[in-house]
């Protein structure tokens, strides 16, 4: 059984520990902790781990978050993986900080990553863990917000919700989509 994980974000220094850099942050502790490196490939850093019988290709694309779909595609295509061992880990402005929120479908909700998915995919329909960054902040400041670092006292919740992020890749796996929401989405 294989997988495809998608951890959205941008390649550079300046966008490292960001908001929007959220799903590259999930990718790499669910490598770390199941002893895997980054390598750069095509369209993307990637790494392949293994886990309970179950392999796993970790991707954090490097087409810059709006051209998302270019990378996911290409390795959906390369390893022959379904859309449904697809998961997308993205940043979410329309949840609370505390929240995550695993989806089987939906809208792309104004995110240039999951539009550009949507586009190259042809289909709203692939699952996806959301991970809710608020949207404490003044009006017309939105892309300063989602570019900028967490705070000091974010960063104990954000640590938790990453931990927490990996349990929800295993689950998907281990157990498949229904389960996951069942249990995470509380």
């Amino acid at each position: 059984m294989k997988f495809l994980i998608v951890g959205l974000g941008n390649i550079g220094m300046e966008y490292d520990m960001t908001r929007h850099n959220i799903g590259f942050d999930v990718a790499d502790a669910f490598v770390i902790k199941h002893g895997g490196t980054f390598n750069l490939d095509r369209h993307a850093f990637m790494s392949e781990v293994k886990w309970k019988g179950k392999t796993f290709v970790v991707i954090k694309p490097t087409t810059y978050m709006n051209l998302s779909g270019k990378a996911m595609k290409y390795w959906m295509d390369k390893e022959k993986i379904s859309i449904e061992n697809t998961l997308v880990i993205v940043d979410d402005l329309a949840l609370p900080i505390e929240t995550l929120r695993v989806r089987g479908s939906g809208s792309d909700a104004g995110h240039n990553g999951l539009k550009n998915i949507q586009l190259i995919l042809m289909t709203d329909k692939y699952p996806r863990l959301r991970f809710g960054i608020g949207n404490n902040f003044p009006k017309g400041r939105q892309v300063d917000f989602v570019l900028g670092k967490w705070t000091p006292s974010e960063m104990p919740i954000i640590k938790e919700k990453v931990l927490k992020s990996v349990d929800i890749i295993e689950s998907f796996a281990a157990l498949g989509l229904e389960k996951t929401m069942n249990t995470f989405n509380k």
